[in-house]
């Protein structure tokens, strides 16, 4: 026996197939982001509700043929998915190899009989679990013999607490406030009790009353404290009434007491319905980019993916920037992105193709940075970073590209003080005009370009900005300004003197109708 627990546990653990049939039925019953369950909880709440719907309509018609059938398919459904979750709750065999491993190590016996009794163990645990009574009592209204049965009809409608996130909400809603509850459901008891007492001490038949048995007494407690009032049940003697008057206007405090719990309870848990259904959303995304920051540099990062049809998702732990955010319908999470669950939630492994750390402070740019290359050594990171100083930190910390936007507007506004085309082209450019643009010419062989210097192509008469010159040819590397662009390499802003090459592609900003005139007058020169 020993041998043969041993010898299964560890194939077991080796199997592939297991590990992928027990991975499927996670996914299709647990895991949260993935869409089979999404699907199965669709299933199966149409599944209770409809099963519900016969066994009522049974109760005054003949529930033919087809529907018992229907019945017993969704009993065998129901079984079967207790028995998968009890396998899921917990792997036996690595209990048996957990326990083996420690007898080995400790030199013990090996007793097959504390191995089965920690497997049973593990399993009453999941058995007596609420979730797995519910499940189990769900299945008991099918048996006909024993009509009694029918009243754990409601059990059935208690299943679908598991396939629905809002109403998982309202359930954690009442036990984060469990405390409080149990104390006014005492306070209430208590209540009922000395109301029940009084009232048939004071109106039983015996005092020209109407009360007969206790449990009229208790009835017309309960009903009265609900503020129901029948009225099938009336004090008459004065004594009943003061009894009814003082239950009344404690009833109405318990009731106020039970509502402000309920309305407190609601705000707090708010903010994670909110975010499930941002999560829900971000599962329909095949990819998408991840805004760490949402002050003006997120904005406007924000408005231009927008408008390039891009996905994406703003995180940020400041309030006022999440709901503006949220105003203009876009995805976003209330919670600090340099914090691992927060990044692993929004999808930084799943989906995610960049992240784009844009708060203000350069500290948390470096952490969010950091996080965000631990938990995906391979996605793109672009960090805005303030300070000089902190450029290297980042680059450390994994960053791709660091972005000092400051720097870059002092830059602009210095290069281009006195150019007003080159400004109206960088002014268009961000604010999106249409008219405005950069773009690109390619000096062609036999073309007027070729062999003429950056002075002689006269740039300001022809209304466009040079920003650059990107080229293969090796004799311009001698020239200043130089960066590396794969396998070319791009010279920004080149002085007068640099000379145009074949292949050689102009950088240039300007209006669109300057742009196209340029570009057809290179093109007639080539045909000349």
């Amino acid at each position: 026996m020993k041998r043969f627990l041993i010898y299964s546990a560890y194939t077991l653990k080796t199997s592939k197939r297991y590990t992928r049939s027990k991975r499927f039925c996670y996914n299709l019953l647990e895991n949260p982001r993935n869409q089979m369950k999404s699907r199965f909880d669709v299933f199966m709440i149409c599944l209770v509700m409809l099963s519900v719907f016969l066994l009522i309509y049974e109760v005054d018609g003949e529930l033919g043929q087809l529907g018992k059938v229907f019945e017993h398919f969704v009993v065998s459904i129901f079984v079967i998915e207790y028995l998968i979750r009890g396998w899921l709750y917990s792997d036996s065999h690595k209990i048996i190899i957990e326990y083996y491993e420690k007898s080995d190590y400790l030199n013990t016996p090996f007793r097959s009989s504390e191995v089965f009794k920690k497997i049973l163990l593990k399993k009453l645990h999941y058995i007596f679990s609420p979730v797995a009574i519910i499940d189990l009592l769900a299945i008991l209204p099918s048996y006909r013999p024993l009509r009694f049965l029918r009243i754990f009809l409601i059990f059935r409608l208690f299943k679908l607490f598991r396939y629905s996130n809002s109403i998982k909400l309202f359930a954690d809603v009442l036990n984060s406030k469990r405390f409080e509850l149990i104390t006014l459901l005492v306070f209430i008891g208590f209540l009922v009790f000395i109301a029940s007492i009084g009232l048939y001490l004071f109106e039983n038949e015996a005092k020209e009353g109407e009360i007969l048995p206790l449990y009229d007494a208790f009835y017309w407690a309960i009903v009265t404290l609900s503020t129901v009032g029948y009225g099938d049940i009336a004090p008459k003697t004065v004594e009943g009434r003061l009894v009814a008057m003082a239950l009344i206007i404690s009833g109405l405090g318990a009731l106020s007491f039970f509502t402000s719990i309920i309305v407190a309870a609601f705000s707090e848990k708010m903010y994670i319905l909110r975010e499930n259904r941002t999560y829900a959303e971000l599962d329909h995304y095949d990819e998408f980019v991840i805004i760490c920051g949402f002050g003006r540099v997120g904005q406007e990062i924000a408005k231009q993916l927008k408008n390039d049809k891009m996905q994406f998702i703003v995180i940020d732990k400041n309030e006022n920037n999440i709901k503006h955010a949220r105003h203009q319908n876009i995805l976003a999470i209330h919670d600090d992105a340099s914090q691992n669950e927060v990044l692993l939630k929004a999808g930084i492994n799943q989906g995610a193709i960049a992240i784009l750390s844009t708060t203000g402070n350069d500290v948390s740019n470096v952490y969010i940075t950091l996080t965000s290359r631990v938990l995906n050594i391979k996605i793109k990171i672009i960090s805005r970073v303030n300070c000089d100083e902190n450029i290297k930190k980042l680059q450390q910390a994994g960053a791709d590209h660091v972005i000092q936007p400051f720097e870059i507007a002092g830059l602009l506004a210095v290069e281009y003080l006195g150019q007003p085309v080159a400004f109206e082209a960088v002014l268009g450019i961000l604010q999106g005009h249409k008219h405005v643009l950069m773009d690109t010419l390619v000096v062609y062989q036999n073309s007027m370009l070729e062999g003429l210097r950056i002075d002689e192509i006269n740039f300001q008469q022809r209304k466009l900005r040079l920003v650059g010159v990107i080229s293969s040819e090796t004799k311009h590397r001698k020239h200043r300004n130089r960066y590396q662009v794969k396998h070319q390499h791009f010279f920004f802003n080149p002085e007068k003197y640099f000379v145009c090459k074949k292949n050689d592609i102009l950088v240039v900003l300007g209006r669109d109708l300057s742009i196209e005139h340029f570009r057809d007058q290179i093109e007639k020169s080539r045909l000349k």
